[in-house]
């Protein structure tokens, strides 16, 4: 059987084309003054009708979906796309379990999925068939597809820390040598605590934090615990404290900040010690559109629509196809670009899945210690 790459031409060829005046069948511009890579032609296989319903986690992310891949979608296959923020495994669990799905399919983690799976039969398997070969393998398992890669990393407020850059989680945790309020992630809404950063902060290097030693995490989070302003639970959380300079450091999603940046914030990003995570689509089981939830998941993760995402957002690609059609400028910004990748320990989403129950009850109990 052929490979399945439905790429029909690369950015330099778009490119060129822009400069002869035929641009417009090809490439799509739009309010990010980037040059979007149109998707000409897409398989029948993926073609239908009805609609489809996604639950995302909102924001600026799904604001980049809408222009990615959401309305192209809707107009190349004739699938209707209704996008819903507020994506949550324990919704999901909720929904399945009363039998009431709301959502045909999900923006969750690869943890999310499994750790629900480990309990129950909440997920559809993904139909591989429909899926573009230029897929890594490393992204793909049997109820989701990783469709995102993204970083966990320090934004700060360089006006607070007078122009000086944190540089890993020990100078996070040092608030005599940066003053100010701190912010981190905390179980609301489905959250996993950041046990990596605690562990880091303490001197662990980044390529022994696993299996993570949980007394020791706990143990440095008692030394930050004070300066914790504020556990966040959704993504604009974080945004919101450094615009308002509520904190002067805290755990955040890098493509957060690029928002926060274009509108003049003087906030930045220190990616050493960051965690290198990915976002994954998960099918709820007995999804009333599941159908077109698989020809969406095929679609969204081919290599155009991909980097489209990562044009709008500066997330990378799991499409190995995608960089043909990112600007080298833009590559260098992404968190898969091998001098920031360099920087970022790869988050072990199994050891995760074995112990996040564990890590949840004692995160919440200390809490309110």
């Amino acid at each position: 059987m052929g490979k399945k790459n439905f790429t029909t031409f690369g950015r330099r060829t778009a490119l060129g084309l822009i400069g002869t005046g035929l641009s417009a069948p090809f490439v799509l511009r739009d309010g990010w003054g980037q040059t979007m890579p149109e998707l000409t032609k897409i398989p029948d296989s993926l073609k239908g009708e009805g609609e489809l319903r996604i639950a995302t986690f909102g924001g600026t992310m799904q604001e980049t979906q809408q222009k990615a891949y959401f309305a192209p979608f809707e107009q190349a296959t004739g699938i209707k796309v209704k996008p819903f923020a507020g994506s949550d495994p324990t919704k999901i669990k909720a929904m399945v379990e009363t039998k009431n799905i709301e959502w045909d399919l999900a923006q969750l983690s690869r943890g999310s999925i499994m750790n629900l799976m480990k309990t129950g039969d909440y997920f559809e398997k993904i139909d591989y068939s429909l899926v573009d070969d230029g897929v890594d393998k490393a992204y793909r398992f049997e109820y989701g597809l990783e469709m995102l890669v993204w970083a966990q990393v320090i934004g700060y407020r360089s006006d607070l820390t007078k122009g000086v850059a944190p540089n890993g989680w020990a100078d996070f945790w040092d608030t005599k040598k940066f003053p100010g309020d701190r912010a981190m992630v905390g179980t609301g809404n489905g959250g996993w605590p950041e046990l990596e950063f605690a562990l880091m902060a303490a001197g662990v290097p980044a390529d022994k934090l696993y299996p993570i030693d949980i007394d020791k995490a706990f143990a440095s989070y008692d030394k930050i615990k004070k300066d914790i302003v504020k556990w966040w639970d959704t993504g604009a959380m974080p945004v919101q404290l450094l615009t308002d300079r509520e904190v002067t450091m805290t755990s955040v999603w890098n493509g957060r900040m690029a928002a926060l940046q274009a509108a003049g914030v003087p906030a930045q990003i220190s990616w050493n010690q960051g965690l290198l995570k990915r976002d994954a689509w998960g099918i709820p089981k007995g999804a009333k559109n599941a159908t077109n939830a698989q020809k969406f998941v095929a679609y969204s993760t081919m290599a155009i629509p991909q980097a489209r995402v990562s044009l709008g957002i500066p997330y990378g690609s799991v499409n190995n196809g995608s960089n043909e059609f990112i600007p080298e400028e833009r590559l260098k910004v992404l968190p898969s670009a091998p001098a920031i990748k360099a920087q970022l320990v790869n988050y072990n989403y199994d050891w995760w899945i074995e112990n996040r129950a564990t890590v949840i009850t004692r995160f919440n109990k200390w809490l309110l210690g």
